[in-house]
């Protein structure tokens, strides 16, 4: 099966250039300014660019054990309307993936079931106890690419060490979810302004921090490579910023929320602007926008995180933390980041695509001759609406609900097949 994909402005060797590409069952063969050979089908992405596949590697897909939220099929489906096409599912699961055996199951499902790649992430504790190392040298084995308790934060510190010392062995990087419990109390949004007028119960930035400067302290020690997972405030980043002066295997990575939405967002009491780290304020979101364009911030994650309508339509301190992603992440990162030109379109391709796979090694988020076709086609100049009917995650928790985007996905193509296309827009716009 050849596929040939026609006039895109494709993002190769980190530019943007006119050029065609001939995939072949499920590799990119051919990568060159014009392409005459013949193919079974071929997509015309005139006015259009054409990127790698985005990368995403911090996902929950809530299977097994919470399918009613969501499920591997439509995880891996909304993944797919949103241009990713390789994603990382962390074990916060049901059983917690601290063995192989769940970690199997989660790659088969995906590879007979899914749209797009399913990497799996494994327990750093047993079943998320923070008591005692999960099984990381059979799951190693079976094909994981790190491992995490996200979700929960390991409050032990030798027990994070032993878990760090335990997954150099396997060269398997440590996943942080920075989380003080007893700092962060019964905590509902960030300790600030807005809480205090709220009445809500905060979350100083403080319960991040503190787990962050520990952690890089006993990665030091282990000689691990450390990553924190969804950063979100200045002091955080600025640990991080010596971190990596300093030499240690330190990386982290953002999500659109904490670099387009803050703490003010809250007031309507809209339980979708609820999450973990929580939005923080003007100067944090300020810092890591900063943070991400002068390549501090490794990368762009998601961390997508369904839950039913009937779990968050309750009072804001019943309802749980977290948002989905997939669908709005390219959207709105470029009309709120790239136009205003906070961002590069370049360096918010290279961070949602070649960046997170680098971090966790992954066969993923580049153009090349002879590399896997997993690439995804944009219209810049076309919008996407952000809806309860368009949603294909099960479930539609956002705070973009409502909202169209600049910026639409038209084609996502993993292993060679076409895994999402859109219905052509009325006009061709020209992409700005």
């Amino acid at each position: 099966m050849k596929t040939l994909i026609k006039n895109g402005k494709t993002f190769f060797d980190d530019n943007f250039v006119r050029k065609d590409i001939l995939i072949e069952d499920e590799r990119i063969i051919r990568i060159a300014g014009q392409i005459t050979d013949p193919a079974d089908q071929v997509i015309d992405a005139t006015s259009k660019i054409v990127t790698p596949g985005f990368v995403d590697i911090h996902t929950h897909l809530r299977d097994p054990g919470q399918t009613y939220k969501e499920d591997i099929i439509t995880g891996t489906l909304s993944a797919a309307k949103g241009g990713f096409t390789s994603i990382c599912a962390m074990p916060n699961t049901e059983p917690v993936v601290d063995n192989i055996a769940t970690v199997e199951y989660i790659q088969r499902r995906a590879k007979d079931l899914g749209y797009c790649k399913v990497y799996v992430i494994g327990a750093l504790s047993k079943d998320l106890e923070g008591k005692e190392i999960a099984e990381m040298a059979t799951m190693q084995q079976g094909g994981i690419v790190a491992v995490t308790d996200d979700g929960k934060c390991i409050q032990n510190a030798k027990l994070m060490l032993n878990c760090m010392r335990y997954a150099v062995n396997f060269n398997l990087p440590v996943i942080s979810h920075a989380e003080d419990y007893n700092l962060a109390g019964k905590g509902q949004i960030h300790s600030g302004k807005v809480a205090t007028q709220l009445g809500l119960s905060g979350i100083p930035a403080l319960a991040e921090e503190v787990i962050i400067a520990r952690d890089i302290m006993l990665a030091e020690s282990a000689k691990a490579h450390l990553h924190i997972a969804h950063i979100s405030t200045a002091k955080s980043l600025e640990l991080v910023r010596r971190a990596k002066e300093n030499g240690l295997k330190v990386t982290c990575e953002v999500t659109p929320h904490h670099l387009l939405l803050t703490e003010e967002a809250c007031l309507t009491f809209d339980t979708n602007t609820k999450m973990k780290p929580p939005l923080r304020s003007e100067a944090d979101r300020l810092a890591c926008v900063q943070a991400l364009a002068d390549g501090l911030i490794d990368c762009i994650a998601t961390d997508h995180a369904p839950h039913a309508d009937y779990e968050k339509e309750r009072e804001f301190d019943l309802a749980p933390f977290g948002i989905i992603g997939f669908e709005s992440a390219f959207a709105v990162l470029y009309q709120d980041l790239v136009k205003p030109g906070h961002l590069t379109l370049e360096r918010l391709i290279e961070t949602l695509t070649s960046a997170p796979a680098k971090l966790l090694n992954l066969k993923a988020g580049i153009l090349a001759e002879n590399s896997p076709a997993d690439l995804c086609i944009i219209d810049l100049g076309d919008t996407v609406l952000i809806d309860s009917d368009s949603i294909l995650s099960k479930s539609k928790n956002t705070p973009w609900l409502g909202q169209t985007l600049a910026g639409k996905v038209t084609h996502t193509i993993c292993g060679g097949k076409i895994t999402w296309q859109a219905e052509p827009a009325a006009e061709t716009n020209e992409p700005t």
